[in-house]
């Protein structure tokens, strides 16, 4: 009777969903979260994508450069959701993933506008903060405290906004 409720136990836990944070792992172990961050901060550098100048050209419609990187990430995204679904990929621990509907709201649209107004302002958007900041773009260390205070604020305020 013990084996059966410990398989049980076992089953249950592997349909669980597992979080990674509450895992307890060696010293070393987010090591490859560094390297994979290190290696994507080179990619956008080398692709101009931390450019200041880049997303100028973006925003004043003078260039392509920026839309051709946002339209190919658009396109591996989809690809990558429509394989998810035809195929029922797993993760990597063998959990099912599941892409629930969303519900479309106004507070999207200003949202966006926002966004794209301090993206259109400051020449940065959360993505490449760090990648601008280890150029040698120090002032991009004002939108990182700006982006981080809009998060608290956006935080501490969301169960009074309209959603």
């Amino acid at each position: 009777m013990n084996n059966t409720n410990t398989e049980l136990e076992k089953r249950s836990q592997d349909a669980m969903c597992v979080n990674e944070s509450q895992l307890e792992h060696t010293w070393y172990y987010n090591f490859k979260y560094l390297i994979v961050g290190i290696i994507f901060g080179i990619l956008f550098v080398k692709s101009e994508v931390v450019s200041w100048f880049r997303i100028q050209e973006m925003f004043r419609l003078q260039s392509f450069h920026m839309y051709g990187i946002i339209g190919s990430a658009v396109v591996v995204g989809v690809i990558a959701v429509w394989l998810i679904k035809k195929f029922n990929i797993k993760t990597i621990h063998g959990e099912k993933i599941t892409i629930s509907p969303k519900k479309f709201n106004k507070g999207q649209i200003y949202g966006g506008l926002l966004f794209g107004f301090g993206w259109a302002m400051t020449g940065a958007c959360p993505g490449p903060l760090f990648a601008q900041i280890g150029t040698g773009a120090t002032v991009i260390v004002v939108t990182l405290l700006s982006a981080i205070l809009g998060t608290w604020v956006y935080g501490y305020f969301r169960e009074r906004m309209p959603h």
